[in-house]
């Protein structure tokens, strides 16, 4: 997918971005877990979690909506980008970084991240992919490989607030 059809995508997703990352800060999780997300290929419960993340060049913090899964007790998300031909910017700010921090629903946490290999990869996209089955779409629209995170908790911290985020990013 070139990076302009990629921007289309965008534009047209940015304010569901932003209004879903408003109600699941604002409800303190309680809403924006799960989401209906039928009208874009996935599906009726489809579950969200929120990460944080300090931008690598702003030093401002990030909240960012994400579909995730569980697998194993391990939580996976996709760095996407809607199959656009380069990484995300939450990914690019994350691998900088030793530690993550969530939110799932009504709980946040402070963890450790990996991105797994070769055929623990092969099995957890394809566990992935049938949890949220447009993201096969994405990885088909473009030349790179997308990559996976997986994270666990370490330690239960607070949930996230709207002022926690001193940048907004959309996508």
């Amino acid at each position: 997918m070139s990076d302009e059809s990629a921007a289309a995508i965008s534009a047209t997703r940015r304010d569901w971005v932003t209004e879903h990352r408003e109600m699941y800060l604002k409800s303190g999780g309680s809403q924006g877990h799960i989401v209906d997300i039928t009208a874009v290929g996935g599906r009726q419960f489809a579950t969200h979690c929120l990460i944080k993340y300090q931008g690598r060049k702003s030093g401002k913090t990030f909240i960012t909506p994400l579909c995730y899964a569980d697998i194993g007790g391990e939580v996976v998300i996709c760095a996407s980008k809607g199959g656009a031909d380069h990484h995300p910017a939450w990914y690019l700010n994350l691998i900088e970084l030793p530690q993550i921090e969530f939110q799932i629903a009504t709980q946040a946490f402070r963890g450790i991240w990996r991105e797994p290999e070769t055929k623990e990869r092969e099995r957890i996209w394809n566990f992935f992919t049938d949890c949220h089955p447009f993201y096969s779409d994405y990885q088909e629209s473009t030349d790179r490989t997308l990559p996976l995170v997986m994270f666990t908790a370490h330690e239960e911290i607070p949930v996230f607030t709207l002022s926690d985020a001193t940048g907004v990013r959309n996508i």
